[in-house]
């Protein structure tokens, strides 16, 4: 799962550098907005994790 994610932020950032070198700033936005995206549900689905864990033990 966490390399999808993964694949998901590169395709995210090329899409922002595509756009940034054809001075696209649609899909410079695009971009730069699905690949945070995806990093802070990454991030939200470790702190989760860890909290889960946390309470089993």
């Amino acid at each position: 799962m966490a390399d999808e994610s993964r694949f998901e932020q590169v395709k995210g950032n090329i899409k922002e550098t595509t756009g940034n070198v054809m001075d696209n700033k649609v899909l410079e936005k695009k971009g730069k907005a699905s690949s945070k995206a995806k990093e802070v549900t990454e991030n939200v689905k470790d702190k989760i994790s860890g909290i889960i864990e946390k309470l089993n033990n």
